[in-house]
């Protein structure tokens, strides 16, 4: 289990956020807490990610050794020592840049174009900040756009936080402006979670309820996930929209189940089946979601339906085109239908701060002069800010790097700060002070980029970043049987000692006070 809190725009999902369905999978009420806690701080964008996550792990550890009460002394030392001491429950976050992304065209310009209908001008728009700006899309949603037009079936591949979900909605949403609302169901969109559906009703409630008079704009749509209240089917089988979010479970009903028949009259020529998030779809599961897509248009006819995929990095290892190459393979097989190598879409990056060499002594000198005065603060206005060499460092090294065999910007691994390998090293390693220092340093600069004055063109922070806090909830404890001072202990599940193949390794069940103390879990039982 492990709790991930996003620093990035912080009132997006604050609405709607206590549905009923948000709490499956949550198997317990530490896990619920959590959960909370996530919520909590993604409506506080001023809080201190750093300063929460540390409090929370102090009271996880309170909470742990709060009823940890082992006899023997070699096993205490070791539980409180080596797995509490040394946090081993809750390593160290991992902390990645959302990098920023090569801007492409503005809605109004492709409307001008011919590109996308007019009223999609009104629609795409800035609403949640100022309605009065319209919307610029990066370069692969514009990709994206544009290779919808053509009709091919098409694959986008790109990092979390690149706002993938706009390169199916803005093509299905003018397809239905251009054909006609109310003529039938239009396009159809699987995802892997009822959560991610959920997120994304809020999103299209924003695009096509805010602004139109009553709430009802010009495209329907609806969620219709199998957690739904009885009236709410109904009313969709009654009135089927242009747009359906499900899942694929529920869509392998839908084409089952008498009682929903009008819906499958209502989808015949389909035009769209999107399959969001398309890299869960693996092994026995991706098989029978292809199969899916194969009776889906067996079923609705849908000779001419264009397949829609959307997805993180599929595949790492190669050029470009070999990465575009097997992606397109793999979209094909699931699909059952070609996907050309050229329409999978990747992301572009850019760099928000200027590259610089940090071998250059007034570089390092200018990072020490940071990093050694406690009194420094990142500077707040934008220019200022990426024009510092300690924020173009922490770019480098948190968020983009460049790929050794083409130069193209690629997005950097997530890492932690402190740590043998972390941030705060190799900062040490420049700089030549003590990395806790430079571990503070850092997480200033990341705080600043947030809190800072937003890009005035694209209205985003300089560095939106994430942090990933993984937190276990503990598992076996392994003994050898010898005694007591010299039996070895270890968390990690294997037969043997290592190195000794005649002793073995068992798993360890205190008893106390007539209650059993199950080690594998650390709870009582």
């Amino acid at each position: 289990m492990a709790l991930m809190v996003k620093f990035v725009n912080p009132w997006a999902s604050c609405c709607n956020r206590f549905r009923s369905e948000d709490f499956n999978g949550v198997s317990s009420f530490r896990e619920i807490l959590l959960w909370l806690f996530a919520i909590l701080f993604e409506t506080r964008a001023a809080m201190d990610i750093f300063q929460f996550r540390n409090r929370l792990i102090a009271d996880y550890q309170a909470y742990i050794s709060s009823f940890i009460r082992i006899k023997d002394p070699r096993m205490a030392d070791f539980i409180n020592n080596e797995v509490l001491g040394k946090g081993l429950l809750w390593p160290e976050p991992l902390i990645q840049l959302n990098p920023s992304f090569l801007p492409g065209d503005r809605i109004t310009d492709l409307v001008r174009e011919g590109v996308l209908h007019r009223e999609c001008s009104k629609i795409f728009r800035m609403k949640d900040q100022d309605p009065s700006k319209d919307l610029r899309l990066h370069k692969h949603q514009s990709d994206a756009v544009r290779t919808a037009r053509t009709r091919r079936n098409y694959i986008l591949t790109t990092g979390t936080g690149s706002g993938k979900s706009m390169a199916y909605i803005v093509p299905i949403v003018n397809h239905v402006l251009q054909r006609g609302s109310g003529k039938g169901i239009q396009a159809i969109i699987v995802y892997p979670m009822n959560a991610l559906a959920n997120s994304q009703f809020q999103e299209l409630t924003k695009f096509l309820c805010l602004g139109y008079p009553d709430g009802r704009g010009p495209v329907t749509f609806k969620r219709y996930t199998g957690q739904d209240s009885l009236e709410e089917r109904q009313q969709i089988i009654a009135n089927p929209p242009d747009i359906i979010l499900t899942n694929y479970v529920i869509l392998e009903l839908i084409l089952t189940r008498p009682e929903e028949k009008n819906l499958i009259q209502a989808a015949q020529d389909l035009q769209f089946l999107v399959l969001d998030e398309l890299h869960t779809y693996r092994g026995r599961q991706g098989s029978d979601v292809a199969l899916l897509v194969r009776r889906v248009r067996e079923t609705l006819n849908a000779r001419n339906m264009q397949c829609v995929g959307t997805s993180a990095t599929l595949v790492r290892h190669g050029t470009l085109e070999q990465q575009r190459e097997e992606v397109a393979t793999v979209g094909s097989l699931v699909f059952g239908d070609e996907v050309r190598a050229e329409d999978v879409i990747t992301e572009t990056l850019q760099r928000a701060t200027p590259e610089i060499s940090f071998v250059d002594p007034l570089v390092i000198r200018a990072l020490q002069d940071r990093v050694r005065d406690p009194n420094f603060e990142p500077p707040k206005p934008f220019h200022d800010f990426v024009a510092d060499p300690l924020s173009s460092w922490i770019e480098t090294t948190f968020g983009i790097r460049a790929e050794p065999e083409s130069g193209r910007l690629i997005r950097a691994d997530p890492q932690t700060i402190y740590g043998e390998n972390g941030g705060a090293a190799k900062l040490a390693q420049v700089t030549g002070v003590d990395a806790t220092i430079c571990g503070k340093t850092i997480e200033k600069g990341l705080l600043a980029g947030y809190t800072g004055e937003a890009n005035p063109v694209t209205g985003f922070p300089a560095f939106a970043f994430r942090l990933h806090q993984f937190i276990s909830r503990g598992d076996t404890l392994f003994s050898s049987l010898e005694n007591e001072e010299t039996r070895h202990l270890t968390i990690y599940g294997q037969q043997f000692v290592p190195n000794y193949r005649d002793k073995i390794l068992l798993p360890v069940v205190l008893e106390l006070r007539c209650l059993l103390w199950d080690a594998r879990t650390f709870r009582f039982r």
